[in-house]
């Protein structure tokens, strides 16, 4: 038999953070399963921490560290989102509408985290691979200096396609410094200049296409979007020649 759900809509506002997180909390702990978060206008730390099958629709800009250490829940943002989304997640799913700021996934550990926009810089910083979980960051737009830096595990799709930045590369400078784990996809092309030391880009294989279409199609299907044209483009996978890039910078005594 299933699970009845509890929904329950709440205006944000000027509502300090620290007292709309202890109310979200409380009315959790009584059953309620299904949030519409409306009005809400930098609050932080929203569903950080928060476990299971529950969902957030919200309505306005979240605040820093949306969803932090977060395990189940689904989260969609019907606008933009500061830094910090997905702070050391272990798993369960955030769709945000719009552009996000830095450091999203931040040691993202599981789930996913689906962007339409452009993100800023160090995204997917120490993102890690977890026992059977594997993260996922898609960025529909382009992202800024540092992508997937020190990356150990999981998966970054950047398609670079819906951007406000029509001139500029699909990443920032150093794209996967210190990535020693994972890979990252990105549609189209990449100039060699823009990747970090110790990596190289290649043509992705049947294999890839395969992990790449899966992603893509539940992205396109979240963000009500055509998954045919975001495939119609070659795609790159980048890739570290080592997962010790930088041991050789370090001499035993």
């Amino acid at each position: 038999m299933a699970t009845k759900r509890k929904k329950k809509t709440l205006t944000a506002g000027s509502t300090y953070y620290k007292q709309f997180n202890e109310e979200i909390r409380a009315l959790v702990k009584e059953g309620v399963t299904d949030f519409t978060l409306n009005a809400v206008n930098g609050q932080r730390y929203i569903a950080t921490a928060l476990e299971g099958d529950l969902t957030f629709d919200i309505h306005g800009v979240p605040g820093q560290d949306l969803a932090a250490f977060m395990r189940g829940p689904y989260v969609r943002v019907r606008n933009n989102a500061q830094d910090g989304v997905g702070n050391t997640m272990d798993n369960g799913r955030i769709v945000i509408e719009g552009l996000a700021g830095d450091v999203i996934g931040y040691a993202m550990r599981g789930g996913e985290i689906f962007i339409k926009g452009d993100v800023g810089y160090r995204v997917g910083i120490h993102m890690k691979a977890y026992l059977d979980h594997q993260p996922k960051i898609v960025v529909g737009g382009k992202a800024g200096d540092f992508l997937g830096e020190y990356m150990a595990g999981g998966i970054i799709l950047l398609l670079g396609m819906f951007s406000d930045k029509p001139d500029a590369p699909v990443a920032g400078r150093s794209l996967g410094t210190g990535m020693h784990g994972g890979v990252i996809y990105v549609r189209g092309e990449v100039p060699e200049n823009q990747l970090g030391p110790g990596l190289h880009a290649q043509p992705v294989d049947s294999d890839d296409l395969k992990v790449i279409e899966g992603l893509v199609k539940d992205y396109a299907r979240e963000l009500k979007l055509d998954s045919k044209a975001i495939m119609g483009e070659n795609f790159l996978k980048i890739r570290p020649f080592s997962h010790r890039p930088y041991g050789n910078l370090y001499v035993p005594c």
